[in-house]
C-alpha cells in the first residue's frame, strides 16, 4: 500500500469499478489521493482549463466568491491590507473584487500569471480557490505558500470536502473531473494545521476553510 501524501500513513484502496480508477484513502488522515497512472499530462490539463469561460458575465460564479468574503474575509479586514489569489485562472474575478473591496491582491496562475510575483513578498492573506484538488504534493505547496503569509495572517482554501462513507464517494460529482486528483475533508485540515502549526479560525463543513498563521 502506498503511503499517505499528507501525513505518510498507511493508506487503502477504493476502486471505481464504473471507470477503473483506483484511489488511496488515508486511514489517518482521511486524504484521499488518485493513483499517478490515471493523472493526465499538463497539455490536456491546460485544453481542460480553457475551456472554463468564468468572468463577471458568469453571476452564479461572481456571487460565489462575494458570498465566500463576505462569509471568511470581511470580519478579519481591518487586518488585511495585501493578498495573493493563488491559482488565480483565467478571469481575474476574485482578485478584482477583492480589490473592489480596498485589499491589494497579486495573481498568480501555473498557466494563465505564471511569473512568480510572490517571491520575496509576505501577504495578510493568500486565497487558493479551486485549486488543491489538482496538486500532486498538496501539502509541500501549503508549506511554501505559508512562508509567504504575514504573522497572523490568513490563507483561505476553497476544494469541496469528501464524503467519509466509499460509496458515497464513488458516486460524487467531484472526482468526475478529470484534473481532480486529490481530495480532503475536515480531518485532513486539522492534521494539516497541526502539523504546520496553524490555526483552524473557520469552515463552512463543505468546501471552504480559512487558517491563521499564529
Amino acid at each position: 500500500m502506498k503511503k499517505c501524501k499528507i501525513c505518510n500513513n498507511s493508506t487503502t484502496l477504493i476502486t471505481d469499478t464504473k471507470t477503473q480508477k483506483i484511489y488511496n484513502k488515508c486511514l489517518e488522515c482521511c486524504y484521499i489521493f488518485l493513483e499517478e497512472s490515471f493523472y493526465i499530462d499538463e497539455a490536456r490539463e491546460k485544453s481542460h482549463y480553457d475551456k472554463h469561460h468564468n468572468s463577471f458575465e458568469s453571476l452564479g460564479y461572481v456571487k460565489m466568491f462575494e458570498d465566500m468574503i463576505e462569509e471568511f474575509v470581511s470580519e478579519h479586514k481591518k487586518g488585511i491590507k495585501t493578498a495573493l489569489d493563488f491559482g488565480c485562472g483565467e478571469g481575474e474575478v476574485l482578485p478584482i473584487l477583492l480589490e473592489r473591496s480596498g485589499i491589494k491582491c497579486d495573481r498568480y496562475d501555473l498557466f494563465y500569471f505564471p511569473k512568480k510575483v510572490y517571491e520575496g513578498k509576505k501577504y495578510d492573506l493568500i486565497l487558493s480557490t479551486e485549486v488543491f484538488e489538482h496538486l500532486q504534493n498538496p501539502l509541500e505547496v501549503f508549506k511554501k505558500l505559508l512562508l509567504h503569509v504575514e504573522k497572523n495572517g490568513y490563507i483561505l482554501l476553497m476544494s469541496a470536502f469528501h464524503p467519509s462513507n466509499d460509496e458515497e464517494f464513488l458516486r460524487w460529482w467531484y472526482i468526475r473531473d478529470i484534473t481532480h486528483i486529490g481530495f480532503f475533508n475536515i480531518t485532513t485540515f486539522k492534521y494539516i494545521a497541526k502539523e504546520l502549526g496553524i490555526v483552524i479560525i473557520k469552515h463552512n463543513f463543505k468546501n471552504i476553510i480559512l487558517f491563521q498563521n499564529r
